[in-house]
């Protein structure tokens, strides 16, 4: 039996891929400012009540992907660390600040 020649592949339409590296969306900005503002607030040592809340709403956002509540604990917590950093208090920087109100105007 011969053997019969392989098929060329045939072209198909060129497929755009996102980069690795995806845009930041507004939920990202969010989560991440929680975050950040969890981790201050925890080496601080100030408002266990806010941190837990905090928490509770990053497990929240995960399980249902609801941001809301993200967006009212990060806006709990901005003039507590801004108090804090009025203080100067180690860790609370102005990058922080201003990382939590730039995640809080996408809301």
């Amino acid at each position: 039996m011969a053997k019969k020649p392989a098929k060329a592949p045939t072209k198909t339409a060129a497929v755009k891929r996102s980069s690795p590296a995806k845009a930041t969306t507004s939920v990202d900005r969010i989560e991440k400012a929680s975050l950040q503002a969890l981790k201050t607030l925890e080496s601080l040592g100030i408002e266990q009540q806010l941190q837990q809340d905090i928490e509770w709403c990053l497990g929240s956002y995960r399980h249902d992907r609801n941001p809301a509540g993200l967006f009212e604990m990060t806006e709990r917590a901005l003039p507590v660390l801004i108090a804090a950093k009025e203080r100067k208090a180690k860790g609370v920087t102005t990058k922080l600040i201003g990382d939590i109100e730039k995640a809080l105007q996408d809301k």
